[in-house]
């Protein structure tokens, strides 16, 4: 376990800002009034994910490996990463939406059945926290993964 301390570390931070983010999201109105806009200013937090994901592999690489890292083992602690947020996922859904915004996905169903892309049935259906969990879980693998490709190939040792 101790081989993946900084992967865990990293990974506890990320879910905290996770959080943050949401709490931010809805502080500036994008789970209420400004809801269609969500997606878009979810998006954003692609930007502090790769500082995080560039924080956590730069430490691995500096006190772990020595300095001296390639971009496989840079990737392999990135998917730790991944792996250990969406152990966290259903957590961090559930207290984004009991404690953060509990009416979010009330908001979101009555936003699409007004916009007229799903009925008020096909909404309710697609709209519930365990769709919320599964979204998360993906995206963390996805963005995680890529990101942390990218972040390992930037990061590797010149040598390697």
């Amino acid at each position: 376990m101790k081989k993946f301390s900084i992967e865990f570390k990293w990974a506890i931070i990320t879910t905290i800002i996770f959080l943050a983010w949401m709490t931010l999201e809805k502080q500036l109105g994008f789970h209420t009034e400004k809801i269609k806009w969500e997606p878009l200013f979810n998006i954003l937090y692609i930007f502090p994910l790769f500082l995080l994901y560039f924080l956590a592999l730069r430490e691995k690489k500096f006190k772990f490996y020595n300095s001296k890292m390639n971009w496989k083992q840079g990737i392999i602690s990135a998917i730790v990463i991944s792996f250990i947020i969406v152990v966290f996922s259903p957590i961090t859904q559930f207290i984004l939406h009991e404690f953060i915004s509990p009416n979010f996905l009330t908001n979101t169903i009555n936003y699409t059945v007004e916009s007229k892309k799903l009925s008020l049935e096909e909404a309710k259906e697609y709209t519930t926290l365990s769709s919320s969990i599964w979204k998360n879980i993906s995206d963390s693998l996805s963005f995680g993964v890529v990101i942390g490709a990218i972040v390992a190939y930037i990061l590797k040792s010149k040598n390697e």
